[in-house]
């Protein structure tokens, strides 16, 4: 019998001990404790309940084939980044290329030959080749991986978002050559504010920060044996590297995007500039375990 707001959590936590899935058993049970602490501390009031219940109902809501608010919320609060370090490298003990898989991830993106471009609707900005290597911790080459790239534009926006854009612009899917390379060309990208219409919106006006993530290349790379390595590839120069709305830049996915005014040395009629990006992905071992599409 609850006489007293003392009774509730420990009337709540002998329902979850009676959980059969003895994981499940133990993220409620700590999901209960920590829930029922934060609402003990904040003291928060039936009115802020309410209100909070019908931010997550709107959350849901705003959520849709083409925007994903919940992806945008928890990477808003940091969880995304933090669930991420704590599973890879080594379970938080060694940097990692892991990163966040973002809201715009298509599955079934086209694959395309190792060298080829990306650009498959007229997009201006300045051309971008890119050098991968694949390997494992030991720095030994993985060969026929699986190398899913996207994007966004040089005007901050993924193919989905933006109607002038052909289907599946700046995305590609290449395999690595026996040495665990793969390249490609396409138009280098911004920075973009984050869609700030919804419930995500809201909270950083109230707190008064900005909706920026830096300029970023995404890969999602999958061979059997190995973890799926999701990984964002941040441009050095961009002015919100260190203020990233998402909370995804560490130091390990940090590139170097090296611009050349001279001519390309394989292509003169390349207009200048042009830019210039080689990064070694490090894949750890374990189950190729695909996540679900935020978007379709």
């Amino acid at each position: 019998m609850i006489r007293h707001e003392s009774d509730v959590t420990p009337a709540v936590l002998a329902v979850m001990r009676n959980t059969a899935d003895p994981r499940l058993r133990e993220i409620m049970m700590s999901l209960v404790e920590h829930l029922h602490g934060f609402v003990r501390d904040v003291k928060l009031t039936e009115a802020e309940f309410r209100m909070a219940t019908s931010l997550i109902n709107q959350i849901g809501k705003q959520s849709s084939d083409t925007h994903n608010e919940a992806v945008l919320m928890a990477g808003s609060l940091g969880v995304s980044s933090l669930v991420c370090l704590l599973n890879n490298g080594d379970m938080g003990r060694e940097e990692t290329s892991q990163n966040l898989l973002g809201p715009f991830w298509r599955m079934h993106s086209p694959h395309t030959p190792n060298g080829g471009s990306i650009v498959r609707s007229a997009t201006p900005g300045q051309p971008l080749f890119v050098s991968g290597c694949v390997t494992d911790a030991a720095g030994q080459p993985i060969a026929a991986a699986e190398v899913d790239i996207w994007h966004a534009s040089p005007e901050g926006f993924y193919e989905n978002q933006d109607p002038s854009q052909a289907d599946m612009n700046l995305r590609g899917k290449f395999t690595t050559d026996a040495d665990g390379r793969f390249a490609f060309s396409s138009i280098k990208m911004s920075g973009y504010p984050i869609p700030t219409d919804g419930v995500v919106g809201r909270l950083l006006a109230a707190q008064d920060r900005h909706p920026y993530r830096p300029a970023h290349l995404h890969a999602l790379i999958a061979r059997p044996g190995y973890k799926v390595l999701i990984s964002q590839i941040y441009d050095p120069d961009d002015p919100y590297l260190t203020s990233d709305v998402q909370f995804g830049v560490t130091e390990r996915t940090m590139g170097e995007y090296v611009r050349h005014d001279e001519p390309h040395p394989a292509n003169p009629t390349i207009p200048s500039p042009w830019y210039s990006l080689t990064y070694n992905f490090v894949m750890e071992r374990g189950d190729p375990v695909l996540p679900q599409p935020p978007i379709k």
